[in-house]
């Protein structure tokens, strides 16, 4: 079973807007996650806007059948996006999508934003 991680492209960071960037920190996330190794199990897709604007950047870590997980506030770089696809091979070998705490990656603790039991099948 795949474990996606969806990863919000169009993310803006508070002062954003003020940087005078031209790419918006959502993409330059993608960007960073694109350029790593995807783990076996593990896909990655793009979407415009998952609504957690308040703690962009943000991500979704989700399979059939498995608990979900949206995470945010992210610096958009190459240790978050190496968390990120550490997190989310976790997430694919478990049968439910929970991983303990313990072997939560570091980059990833304290990002946990919400989490989703899985659709029922009927």
């Amino acid at each position: 079973m795949t474990t996606w991680i969806t990863i919000c492209e169009t993310c803006k960071r508070e002062g954003w807007e003020e940087s005078g960037a031209t790419e918006t920190d959502g993409a330059r996330l993608a960007e960073a996650i694109e350029a790593r190794p995807v783990p076996e199990g593990v896909r990655l897709r793009r979407h415009a806007c998952l609504m957690g604007c308040g703690k962009g950047c943000n991500v979704a870590i989700q399979a059939a059948g498995k608990l979900c997980y949206t995470l945010g506030g992210f610096e958009p770089g190459a240790e978050a996006a190496q968390a990120l696809l550490d997190y989310a091979a976790l997430h694919a070998q478990s049968d439910s999508g929970q991983v303990p705490y313990r072997q939560w990656p570091q980059g990833v603790k304290g990002h946990f934003v919400t989490r989703h039991p899985p659709l029922p099948d009927t």
